[in-house]
């Protein structure tokens, strides 16, 4: 038998241990900044297909029930917010009396719950409280005038970084692009 018995060399010395326990952390380092990166690219399409899907379901409730339908930014699911942005959730119903507010006997038709930090969802000013659908499936102001404008959802930022536009035409229809922003709110 050779000098380690029957097993021959079984086992590993303390410095291959070393080496393979460098190599883990090494690329365990470079892995982190790509898989951060991933996760937040996630939550960003999420976020935005989320809204996306209230937007199409509002339309879709407000040609159905031949009413506005409205959705509105909501910290509380249960009235719309006059500040902060949609990150804060958001709540869909049927605004019977066309205030663009949710009042006493008008049905909620869905509710969503706050966007995880550090996602952002800001509208620009068309679309900064509410996007308001007519039963002609078009969007438009409690006014009358038409509606259209862009929601951004990005990663809280001081610099440039990636984020995903929710475009809404005249016609009510939305529509999701992919860009960079500047800065996202911090």
């Amino acid at each position: 038998m050779g000098r380690h018995g029957r097993f021959g060399g079984a086992g590993f010395t303390l410095i291959e241990l070393m080496v393979v326990v460098a190599v883990v952390v090494v690329l365990q380092t470079l892995a982190a900044p790509a898989l951060s990166g991933m996760v937040n690219s996630m939550r960003m399409t999420a976020a935005a297909n989320s809204l996306f899907s209230s937007l199409f379901f509002a339309r879709n409730e407000a040609i159905k029930r031949n009413s506005r339908v409205v959705v509105c930014k909501s910290a509380t699911g249960s009235a719309c917010a006059g500040s902060g942005g949609w990150e804060q959730g958001w709540i869909v119903f049927h605004d019977v009396n066309n205030n663009a507010a949710l009042d006493a006997g008008e049905t909620l038709l869905s509710r969503e719950q706050t966007l995880p930090d550090p996602i952002r969802l800001t509208g620009n000013n068309p679309v900064v409280s509410y996007v308001s659908y007519t039963p002609m499936g078009t969007t438009s102001y409690i006014s009358g005038a038409f509606q259209a404008g862009t929601l951004t959802v990005c990663q809280q930022s001081a610099t440039p970084v990636d984020a995903r536009l929710i475009v809404i035409s005249s016609a009510g229809r939305p529509r999701t692009v992919k860009t960079t922003v500047g800065y996202c709110p911090l």
